[in-house]
């Protein structure tokens, strides 16, 4: 199944994808009792709304509605740099036995068809490609053992960064979370659906030129023992996404460099999922 968030005449919904990508919306007592996504998440209910969602006719086209991020309101984002050893090569960093896990906030968000906002203070807008695991169940000190038990579905992320306020220092939270850089979707895909999340492809192009491809398997630290380090420190709930690394190519490790700019399309397609599109607004 493939749940989805959107907006439409400023009220905010969600609903299932069918293959034509239509959307059976969630409404009536349904919505009452589940007002968004995370809700349907925390109720343990994403299969119960699944049916009964599946049991009804598409009421909405997707072209016709603003696409949120697939969980608009996530308690944590949890994101890990350096994670494919090409991208750790192309920058010069060292090895390392622990994840590097660095913090998202909901406020940097974007949706599928949305835009990427490159702010007005900086034109080093780049692009990542990144598998995100949305958390179905919460724990703490959760084994690698278990850790894809507590996933409830997968989805596509742009992690755009804002390269040189990344570098201003040695903490990467601000190149990280201006308004609207971090794009995700198009939707989440059931956990059942992806059984094993290291057999994916990951690309992304831009402006249809492939910037970026490689394959889950190559994830240094792949999702359970994600899961297991990042619930060593902090408990897991219900709607938290960990966004798991980018491969190499990033425009900030190409010569001559490559930047995203205003008007550019770019596209995370992750097989198994979908494609996240979205296009470069240059802040006013």
């Amino acid at each position: 199944m493939r749940f989805t968030s959107y907006e439409i005449s400023g009220a905010a919904g969600y609903g299932l994808v069918t293959d034509e990508n239509k959307l059976t919306t969630a409404k009536g007592d349904l919505a009452q009792q589940y007002p968004d996504l995370k809700s349907v998440i925390e109720g343990g209910a994403l299969e119960e709304v699944g049916k009964s969602l599946s049991a009804q006719s598409p009421d909405t086209d997707m072209d016709s509605v603003t696409m949120l991020p697939v969980i608009p309101n996530p308690g944590k984002i949890f994101c890990i740099g350096l994670n494919y050893k090409d991208h750790r090569d192309e920058g010069g960093w060292d090895d390392t036995d622990h994840p590097s896990v660095f913090t998202r906030f909901p406020e940097s968000q974007t949706g599928h068809n949305c835009r990427m906002l490159m702010p007005k203070e900086s034109d080093k807008f780049d692009f990542e490609a990144e598998l995100v695991a949305v958390i179905g169940k919460g724990g703490r000190r959760v084994s690698k053992e278990d850790a894809l038990k507590h996933i409830c579905g997968y989805s596509c992320y742009n992690e755009g960064s804002v390269r040189d306020y990344q570098r201003h220092n040695t903490q990467w939270i601000p190149g990280k979370n201006f308004c609207e850089t971090g794009a995700f979707g198009p939707w989440m895909v059931t956990a059942d659906e992806i059984p094993d999340p290291t057999v994916m492809t990951i690309e992304t192009r831009l402006n249809g030129e492939v910037m970026q491809h490689s394959t889950t398997d190559l994830l240094i630290f792949p999702i359970p023992v994600l899961i297991n380090y990042i619930t060593t420190f902090v408990p897991i709930s219900p709607g938290d996404i960990i966004v798991t690394g980018t491969p190499g190519g990033v425009g900030a490790r190409r010569d001559p460099q490559i930047w995203m700019k205003d008007g550019d399309k770019v596209e995370i397609e992750i097989s198994g999922i979908g494609i996240l599109q979205n296009t470069v607004v240059k802040e006013k």
